[in-house]
């Protein structure tokens, strides 16, 4: 499953789900100093589904060519959900619909930066 696979390359997060209650309960609060586990691993889901569909189209080939960049799907995940997380705040804060555009130039910015 992708989740696991995701899950797996996360070894950080496996003491906070291995205790699912706690884990569930914990997702409820908000701490401005530790990542959330949940939002990350869902934002590699939601990449790798995109990638998969390539929506917004010309992502997937974004994402491959920072792969290769980073000779890292992992490590180009992460940067590539920095634009993700870019692009959903700048659409909540101007109240209009996400840019996929600039989602996916801000993902070939950093495939293509030296």
């Amino acid at each position: 499953m992708l989740v696991s696979q995701w899950i797996d390359e996360h070894p950080e997060y496996h003491a906070e789900l291995a205790d699912m209650d706690a884990a569930l309960a914990s997702m409820h609060k908000a701490d401005p100093h530790k990542e959330n586990p949940f939002l990350h691993l869902s934002m590699h889901l939601s990449i790798s589904e995109q990638c998969s569909i390539d929506q917004p189209r010309g992502i997937r080939q974004a994402v491959e060519l920072l792969t290769h960049k980073l000779n890292s799907l992992h490590d180009a995940h992460h940067q590539t959900m920095e634009c993700l997380g870019r692009m959903v705040h700048e659409s909540q804060r101007a109240g209009r619909m996400p840019d996929g555009a600039a989602y996916i130039d801000c993902v070939q910015r950093h495939a293509t930066k030296d």
